[in-house]
């Protein structure tokens, strides 16, 4: 008689396991086989042993958990005041893209600026004015676009002072005319500083075979 299946319904019995063979048929072939009754007893020995063996002592990593965890979790007073600085910063871009374009109608409905600039120079400056504003308006609604929109209106706004601080000393240009610049340096700011919070910032580097690598 072979006994490999009913060692193999043996071990399947002392594992918990499905025996493949009818229970009765196992214990009456244990009865009459000494040899798969001696093994059986074996490795009933055997897995108790391995069963009550005490487990390994493992360490306490609870402090070091702890101190890994991050200091301000999504949804803190941190993330609050955050999400604050955000919200006041697109409110400030929707007032100035609105004080903008109040800039810009009276030039390109009447024709007429400032200083009595003719009426082609009127309608340049009132589209230069509503242009910016639209800039403006579209970095408040959509705060991604910021970093696009900066190069070109921060060269503008340095071009723009640079030469009006120059015709102010020549007495080129009004002082009040002036002033409605500060506008545009108020709107290229607050874009400035959206784009910078929208930054992407490096992870820390890990220390990997004992060479530093930044993710």
């Amino acid at each position: 008689m072979q006994c490999a299946p009913f060692r193999e319904a043996a071990s399947a019995r002392l594992d918990g396991e499905a025996l493949g063979i009818p229970a009765a048929e196992l214990d009456r072939h244990l009865a009459a086989c000494p040899d798969c009754a001696g093994w059986a007893a074996v490795a009933g020995q055997v897995t108790r042993r391995a069963r009550l063996a005490p487990a390994p002592e493992v360490p306490d990593l609870t402090a070091a958990v702890l101190a890994a965890l991050p200091r301000s979790l999504p949804g803190t007073a941190a993330a609050a005041r955050s999400r604050l600085v955000g919200t006041a910063l697109r409110l400030a871009l929707l007032a100035a893209a609105v004080a903008q374009a109040g800039l810009a109608l009276p030039s390109l409905v009447t024709g007429t600026a400032a200083m009595s600039a003719p009426v082609h120079v009127a309608h340049e400056t009132g589209a230069w004015n509503l242009a910016v504003a639209a800039a403006f308006l579209a970095v408040a609604a959509a705060p991604r676009l910021a970093a696009g929109a900066l190069p070109f209106l921060a060269t503008f706004a340095v071009l723009l002072t640079v030469t009006t601080v120059r015709d102010l000393q020549a007495g080129h240009v009004h002082a009040d005319r002036a002033a409605a610049h500060l506008l545009l340096l108020a709107g290229v700011l607050l874009i400035a500083a959206v784009a910078w919070r929208r930054r992407p910032h490096r992870r820390p580097a890990a220390v990997l075979g004992g060479e530093r690598v930044v993710a």
